[in-house]
């Protein structure tokens, strides 16, 4: 509605009610200033939910975030419990066994655990003849010998693995040169 429709709406309300003129030039003023009131609380209202949808859009995103990276926490927490087995298992299908059936079995049970880390985006880390590299490898022996890059990796103890960027375990390696 338009002030020109407004103004037009409260003069006929006045004739309607019969107030003497003089009284009803204090009447519109009275209504002019009541209007400009409530525009003005209308306005204070709008930019207070303006700012409270900002607040509560900039909550959502931050309960998103922090949901995902407690998931992803939580992830490398348990792979991180569950990597020390599957060396056993490594280690186990790697030792001497006479019953094969136990030994098939054994290595069933290790595929199975690997692919389920795999699914939830573990990756073993690169290792043996790569570069060494700080943040994915940790040096625990030096080798002296010319047949090897250097800073090659000739040797591995432990195998590393990451989860994304993140390394959960660095690879335990011996490093040439």
């Amino acid at each position: 509605m338009s002030k020109n429709e407004e103004i037009e709406e409260i003069e006929e309300i006045i004739e309607e009610a019969d107030i003497p003129e003089l009284d009803k030039d204090v009447y519109i003023s009275r209504l002019n200033d009541d209007l400009a009131e409530q525009r003005k609380k209308t306005d204070e209202y709008f930019e207070h939910l303006k700012r409270n949808m900002a607040e509560f859009d900039n909550f959502k995103k931050r309960m998103s975030k922090e949901k995902e990276n407690l998931y992803a926490s939580v992830t490398s927490d348990i792979i991180e419990e569950l990597l020390p087995i599957v060396d056993n298992f490594e280690q186990a299908i790697g030792a001497e066994c006479a019953d094969t059936n136990f030994k098939d079995g054994v290595v069933m049970i290790y595929n199975q655990i690997k692919e389920s880390l795999m699914k939830q985006g573990l990756e073993l880390i690169p290792d043996l003849g790569e570069t060494f590299d700080p943040n994915l490898h940790q040096a625990v022996m030096h080798d002296e010998n010319d047949k090897y890059g250097e800073k090659e990796i000739t040797e591995v103890f432990r195998k590393g693995y990451r989860l994304g960027d993140k390394v959960i375990r660095h690879s335990m390696v011996k490093v040439a040169n």
